[in-house]
């Protein structure tokens, strides 16, 4: 009788835990399932896939077609996100400085512009460490753009 009661109780906290749609008891509201803009950035030479969902510049909130938030440009600390313009290797995408099971990883990034030097003879960049031994060697210049991205990390590797 005890093991029934344990299974009845344990089926309960199930249907309950899924009718608050998983959400460990917090009253998120309902769930619905829509698709979204997904991005691939690098971390560590693997890809991560990303959302871009709110920025601290109202050019590339109107450009990439998401929110402008005027206070994200108040967070200091946030790791860093690479954006490279210019000459670049075929295939190059961003480069993430952490990401989700890192200490210091949020979804909010403080953009990174990366532009090869003239002379330099662009590579595929995969790794944050990399670039920044690339602009250490002189091949690479490094430019905060002081905009602060709100783009949640979603599937590593």
């Amino acid at each position: 009788m005890r093991v029934i009661a344990t299974a009845a109780a344990t089926a309960l906290a199930l249907v309950a835990t899924a009718s608050a749609g998983g959400s460990a008891g917090v009253p998120l509201g309902p769930v619905t399932h829509a698709s979204h803009a997904q991005y691939i950035g690098y971390y560590d030479g693997h890809k991560d896939w990303f959302f871009a969902t709110d920025t601290s510049s109202k050019a590339q909130a109107k450009a990439m077609h998401i929110n402008y938030s005027k206070a994200l440009a108040s967070v200091k600390g946030a790791p860093r996100q690479f954006f490279i313009e210019g000459k670049q290797a075929k295939r190059q995408i961003s480069v993430f400085g952490s990401e989700p099971g890192e200490d210091d990883y949020n979804p909010l990034w403080e953009e990174i512009i990366v532009t090869w030097k003239a002379s330099a003879t662009p590579v595929l960049l995969v790794k944050d460490d990399q670039i920044d031994a690339l602009a250490k060697a002189g091949k690479l210049t490094e430019r905060d753009a002081h905009i602060v991205f709100n783009a949640p990390i979603i599937k590593v590797g």
